[in-house]
């Protein structure tokens, strides 16, 4: 009985956890680093010259479907004082294209976060840093990220 209810157990936390994307190739996201403006170095992909500050992390890439399409667009982010100021950080958001190129469709130092609002079907962009803001908000315009404000 009791090896019954530890399967069933089981059965639901397996059905229960969500679906994961396939990760992406390694040909793929070195397209994203390469549409981003960055350059493999050592391992690492790298926009900032700076590799000696402990502030420094090399080019990272996250996934968010902002239009809704099904297709993940790539959040590249990168850190350093010494680059990025007090804000520490850099964004560049890529998205395909028709033709299945990744393009730049906003290239800013701060964190981005999407919004829950949405302009054109994409979520806006709020880009943060030091300080209690208000922060610049950036909306899509049917080719890339423009200031709201």
């Amino acid at each position: 009985m009791r090896s019954l209810l530890v399967a069933l157990g089981l059965a639901c936390v397996v059905l229960a956890a969500p679906a994961r994307a396939a990760e992406p190739s390694a040909a793929e996201k070195a397209a994203v680093f390469k549409a981003a403006g960055f350059k493999a170095k050592g391992g690492k992909y790298v926009r900032c010259e700076d590799d000696v500050t402990a502030s420094y992390m090399p080019g990272f890439i996250e996934w968010e479907d902002l239009n809704g399409d099904g297709v993940n667009e790539a959040f590249v982010r990168e850190s350093s004082l010494f680059c990025y100021g007090n804000t520490a950080e850099a964004v560049v958001i890529v998205a395909k294209n028709a033709k299945g190129e990744w393009g730049v469709v906003l290239d800013q130092v701060g964190v981005a976060l999407p919004l829950k609002t949405k302009t054109k079907g994409w979520f806006d962009i709020e880009v943060g840093g030091p300080g209690m803001g208000p922060f610049p908000r950036f909306h899509y315009d049917g080719k890339g990220y423009v200031s709201k404000d």
